[in-house]
């Protein structure tokens, strides 16, 4: 299926739409260049069986699916991408900085068995086919790749984790547990919402100026009195430069969940009647 999107214009953005058994998917060329030793993607919301507001490719277990149709969605997708779905390890987020490094102990968590663990927004690992998993409706996904020493992670970051830098938290939890450098690292921020569609108030504007000098070129006046254009985007672009990644390492999504709400959830589009798209980061 040929699918029309709403692009922003970035001119690091790069993401390409790819589809395999009627499921599309979002992909960075970024990454696939890097042959076998990766596999990546981020869903749609189509090529499921999921109904209703949720339809079809809801990946969320925590929006009033049957479960079985959440998991079936999961196979759906592990197939699309070329992955084990029987190993992918789901996030437990609730907008945190923490990071976990996952093991093959943790094969299967949040999605065919029970998590180990709580308040996790970003997951790590070394070990091939251990599919990584987080959830969106709008947040930003942050994509890891170590060629060096090959590790990935994979991070959710709303406004929360923005002002937490979690990008840089993710990448100092790599370098902690693989030696991974961050100029040595390919990193990409992929689907979400863009600061056309972003309005914040007061409250969130003064936790930007604070976390980023001013928030000068992130932070916009809104078209309304007393709110703000918030671009998510454009700041962990900065958080991720900081951290020391190279810029010609770095894709920055053209894509806007918001702008695209018949082919992406959005929680902001839907006013919170939606599924949850997901990120998909595996080390071949």
């Amino acid at each position: 299926m040929e699918l029309i999107w709403k692009r922003k214009g970035q001119e690091a953005g790069g993401l390409v739409c790819r589809e395999k058994n009627g499921v599309p998917f979002l992909s960075f060329p970024l990454l696939e260049a890097c042959g076998g030793l990766v596999r990546h993607g981020f869903s749609t919301r189509l090529g499921g069986v999921s109904e209703g507001e949720l339809s079809s490719m809801n990946l969320g277990f925590s929006r009033g699916d049957e479960r079985e149709r959440v998991l079936a969605n999961y196979r759906r997708m592990a197939e699309a991408l070329g992955l084990p779905a029987e190993r992918m390890v789901l996030s437990q987020q609730s907008h945190t900085t923490h990071v976990r490094e996952v093991t093959e102990e943790d094969a299967g968590c949040g999605i065919w068995k029970p998590s180990k663990y709580t308040d996790v927004d970003g997951l790590i690992t070394n070990v091939r086919g251990l599919p990584l998993v987080t959830l969106y409706a709008d947040c930003v996904p942050l994509y890891f790749v170590d060629p060096v020493h090959r590790a990935v992670g994979l991070s959710h970051s709303g406004w929360r984790g923005t002002v937490g830098r979690m990008g840089a938290v993710t990448l100092r939890a790599m370098g902690e547990a693989y030696g991974t450098r961050p100029e040595e690292t390919l990193a990409c921020i992929g689907p979400s919402i863009c600061r056309d569609c972003y309005e914040v108030g007061p409250d969130v504007a003064e936790e930007f100026r604070a976390a980023f000098e001013g928030a000068s070129g992130i932070l916009l006046e809104g078209r309304r009195s007393g709110k703000f254009q918030l671009d998510l985007w454009e700041a962990n672009r900065r958080i991720l430069l900081e951290a020391g990644v190279k810029e010609d390492h770095m894709a920055v999504t053209d894509i806007c969940t918001c702008c695209n709400p018949e082919l992406l959830f959005s929680h902001r589009a839907s006013g919170g009647r939606r599924g949850n798209l997901a990120a998909f980061l595996c080390l071949g």
